[in-house]
């Protein structure tokens, strides 16, 4: 992090939405402030003022994907750790929970993203841990497939 950088400290629900045959769905975006960096990441965002976890959980599954659930289909969470990011120019100090959710496979809607979420996503693809093993592409977090395999 450099001096000048502000610091943003946020909390932050992601989830890990399962199929039945244990794929992961990720989203893949860019950094608006180096559109070169592009990664896939998991469902999730950070809390609104006086927002739970479990509802922020539910409100970011369905702006991120269409589908609708509710705080009953959270499981976990699973884990929770911090993470520092630069994100649009500005570094985020973020501790996030993962929660696991089942669903069927299913084609998300991106039709309910914020304006700079629907600048910056650009894919939608469910993800097995042996695909995130293979793939050289960038994703988030780092040993995603090994907790995929943790959650089963």
């Amino acid at each position: 992090m450099t001096e000048a950088a502000a610091d943003i400290d946020r909390r932050a629900a992601r989830v890990l939405l399962l199929d039945a045959s244990g794929r992961v769905l990720l989203l893949r975006g860019c950094d608006p402030a180096r559109p070169e960096h592009r990664y896939w990441f998991t469902v999730g965002g950070g809390l609104e003022p006086g927002e739970s976890l479990a509802d922020a959980a539910v409100r970011e599954v369905f702006e991120e994907t269409g589908l609708r659930i509710s705080p009953g289909d959270l499981a976990g969470p699973v884990r929770t750790d911090e993470v520092n990011f630069p994100f649009d120019g500005r570094w985020y100090s973020q501790e996030q929970s993962f929660f696991v959710v089942r669903t069927d496979a299913f084609q998300p809607d991106l039709s309910h993203l914020d304006e700079y979420e629907i600048e910056s996503v650009d894919a939608t693809r469910w993800w097995s841990p042996d695909d995130l093993d293979a793939t050289e592409e960038r994703f988030y977090p780092a040993d995603l497939a090994a907790l995929l395999r943790e959650v089963g």
